[in-house]
């Protein structure tokens, strides 16, 4: 068997994806450091109640900035800041692994902003939904499930894509999502569940459907697809 020396370790990643990754990394470490006070001293425990209160997406602001039409306008980043914050390390490091490992195989089929718009489109509709749509919620959204999700719609509708030109179910692209619905369920049940999966549904959906503008020759192939029928 012939083996490449020069090949690198690892698959390379698409630029953008680390664009999106490393903020996440850095102020999981940075976050991380600090409550186990490595870093920041006596200060640096309350660090991620910090960047939670700073970067964090309040149900209860984001619905008087409906109210005011958009005031007050420093506050509207939250709708994409909130991504940028985990409640802990294992929290961050799945959302970590799931952009790395979904953004690798939609950056490698969409352009670079297409996975921008695609993972911060997803993030702002999905933190929209969760703080708009819900009664009398009050918890926080952190974390950047709902933008990932987005990816997980991005790389759902490349896979409906390729089925529907083969004449096979275009239903089996949409496995992926139904097992996490399914393994979210199953935690809600035992562990008790919380209203984030409205944000990750949401994403899921708004990922899904901007794929069939921003990916290359998406439109053109979702009308073909569709006159085809």
């Amino acid at each position: 068997m012939d083996t490449d020396h020069n090949a690198p370790p690892l698959n390379p990643l698409p630029w953008i994806v680390w664009v999106l990754a490393l903020p996440l990394i850095a102020m999981e470490i940075v976050l991380s450091l600090a409550g186990a006070g490595v870093v920041g001293g006596a200060q640096g425990v309350g660090w991620r109640i910090q960047a939670v209160e700073r970067f964090g997406l309040f149900p209860e602001l984001l619905k008087h900035q409906w109210e005011t039409g958009g005031y007050p306008l420093e506050e509207l980043p939250r709708l994409v800041s909130y991504v940028a914050v985990h409640g802990n390390f294992t929290h961050a490091l799945f959302a970590i692994v799931m952009l790395l490992a979904l953004g690798k195989m939609v950056g490698e089929v969409f352009r670079w902003w297409g996975v921008l718009v695609v993972f911060l489109g997803s993030a702002a509709v999905g933190g929209a939904a969760y703080g708009l749509l819900i009664p009398g919620l009050r918890t926080q959204l952190i974390g950047a499930y709902p933008g990932v999700y987005g990816l997980i719609g991005a790389f759902t509708f490349l896979i409906w894509t390729k089925l529907a030109l083969v004449g096979a179910n275009r239903l089996r692209a949409f496995t992926l999502i139904g097992m996490l619905l399914v393994i979210q369920l199953v935690f809600g049940l035992l562990f008790g569940g919380n209203w984030d999966w409205v944000a990750e549904v949401t994403g899921f959906a708004t990922g899904f459907l901007l794929s069939f503008v921003v990916s290359p020759g998406g439109f053109q192939r979702a009308v073909a697809l569709i006159r085809h029928r």
